[in-house]
């Protein structure tokens, strides 16, 4: 099938692997190299908003994977999916970055470039120190992250591949 009728698919890794668990999302996009179709869009960037804006403005489908504040357990995985006002409404799971995921979604949805389909994996860390080692609980869930976002890839594949049939 050709992709021309097909939506676009993005997976971004959000983070600085310089800050010990905020490096997640990337350690994560490292694991998903070479694993994922060649139809799908791997990236890795640090937390600028405008820049996350711009980087899935022409994408149809997005897999985000970033790391949470701590809310009690490390390496807890949060999967939300939207993009309704249930993920702007999820304070609770707020970046380790200046701003909160929810706020580029809300910026997104404004500028009218949010992807139809979203999924956020947030990772709940412990450690954002500069130059700390990743804790092993977060290290832990990257491995487990990276198979989900497999079979999500799979999963939103073959609904684009129904729909276009």
């Amino acid at each position: 099938m050709s992709n021309s009728g097909r939506r676009r698919i993005m997976v971004l890794g959000i983070g600085n692997p310089g800050r010990a668990d905020d490096g997640v999302g990337a350690l994560i996009a490292g694991r998903l190299a070479d694993r994922l179709p060649a139809d799908v869009t791997l990236v890795v960037r640090s937390g600028d908003i405008v820049t996350l804006v711009e980087t899935w403005a022409e994408y149809g489908a997005l897999i985000c994977v970033d790391a949470a504040n701590p809310m009690g357990q490390p390496g807890r995985v949060h999967r939300l999916e939207g993009p309704d006002d249930a993920l702007a409404e999820s304070s609770s799971l707020t970046s380790s970055h200046g701003f909160c995921l929810a706020d580029a979604i809300a910026l997104a949805r404004e500028l009218r470039t949010l992807p139809e389909t979203l999924v956020i994996y947030a990772v709940e860390g412990a450690c954002f120190d500069i130059g700390a080692p990743m804790t092993p609980q977060v290290a832990k869930a990257a491995a487990d992250v990276a198979e989900q976002i497999i079979e999500e890839v799979d999963r939103l594949s073959c609904v684009e591949a129904r729909a276009t049939m």
